[in-house]
Parts: C-alpha cells; sequence; structure tokens
C-alpha cells in the first residue's frame, strides 16, 4: 500500500512538473477567481450535483444546482481534505476549520470556514440556491481550492458540536479551479 502511495505521488509529481513547462499560463492561487465541485452520492444515496464559487473581490458567490436529495434541509459543508475516496465520505474529515472557532451558523462571525449552513430541497429532492460568503478565500489559511464538499442527510443545527448533527454524508466531490470566465 505504501509502495502504490509513493508510485502515484512521484508520477503525480512528474506529471505536475511536465505539464508546468510553461506555468505563466496556470492560474496561480491568488489568481483564482472561478471554483468549481462536482459532487457524486455517497454510498447507498443518489444526491449528485455542481456547485460553482466565484470569487469577487472580499466575497465569494456560491451557486448549488443538485438532485436526488430527501425533500428538506441538508448540511452543506466544505471539508478539510479534498479525498473522496470513501464510499461513505469519510475520508473528507472534518469540517474546514483553520481559525479553530466553534461550530456554527453561516451567518455567524467566528464559525469553522466550512460551515456553510443547509441547502433546501424541493419536493422533487432538487436544490437550485445562490447565496454570497464572506468567509471563503481561495488561497491563504482560508484557501478552499482543493478541499471537499459535502451534504448531509440531515440539517445542520447550528449547535451541536463539532458538526451540527447533520447526519450521514449523502454527496462528496473536491472543490478544484474552473476554468476563468470571460468577459
Amino acid at each position: 500500500m505504501i509502495k502504490k502511495a509513493l508510485l502515484l505521488l512521484t508520477l503525480g509529481i512528474s506529471l505536475l512538473s511536465v505539464g508546468c513547462q510553461n506555468c505563466n499560463s496556470v492560474a496561480s492561487a491568488q489568481t483564482v477567481t472561478n471554483a468549481i465541485a462536482v459532487l457524486h452520492p455517497t454510498q447507498s444515496h443518489q444526491a449528485q450535483g455542481i456547485v460553482t464559487l466565484t470569487k469577487k473581490g472580499n466575497t465569494v458567490d456560491i451557486t448549488v444546482t443538485l438532485s436526488g436529495l430527501s425533500p428538506g434541509e441538508h448540511g452543506f459543508h466544505i471539508h478539510d481534505y479534498g479525498d473522496i475516496s470513501s464510499p461513505k465520505g469519510q475520508a473528507a474529515g472534518g469540517h474546514f476549520n483553520p481559525k479553530d472557532h466553534a461550530h456554527a451558523g453561516p451567518l455567524e462571525t467566528q464559525r469553522h470556514i466550512g460551515d456553510l449552513g443547509n441547502v433546501k430541497a424541493d419536493q422533487d429532492g432538487k436544490v437550485k440556491m445562490s447565496w454570497t460568503d464572506s468567509t471563503l478565500g481561495t488561497y491563504g489559511l482560508d484557501a478552499i481550492i482543493g478541499r471537499s464538499l459535502i451534504v448531509h442527510a440531515k440539517a445542520d443545527d447550528f449547535r451541536s458540536q463539532p458538526s451540527g448533527a447533520a447526519g450521514a454524508r449523502v454527496a462528496q466531490g473536491v472543490i478544484g479551479i474552473a476554468k476563468p470566465s470571460r468577459p
């Protein structure tokens, strides 16, 4: 297992160095303005969708399009690791919390950076929502690129520590750099 991991790491570094022969064309973390996460269902669930994150000044616009959920509210969080290898979403770790705050709602000034609140599925199990967040970042301590987005089975109660008692992880995806939009 360790040999396989080292081989994959070496291969990844090799591909990165080959692909970066013209690194001026690769977006630096400081210039990332568009990010995307394609969410896939975890084991025994059907939830899936796309989340786009667009940096605009000191805020990030979030647009969520999901299907395959039960009607009602579902916890929606950024988690520490961009590892979606676990069939139940456990490899993503806990909520992204670099400032070591308690779990709270998305409107609180002190919260996990990953505490994005709830998304609400309609009677057909679909979500189409947009909002703006002033806590997320694309570089530095608050960087969300390379982390994961998780949708939970139940609503986040904004109180229970450390994760809002939102239940099982029903969809997961890695936040990646999206192709820049053209004016």
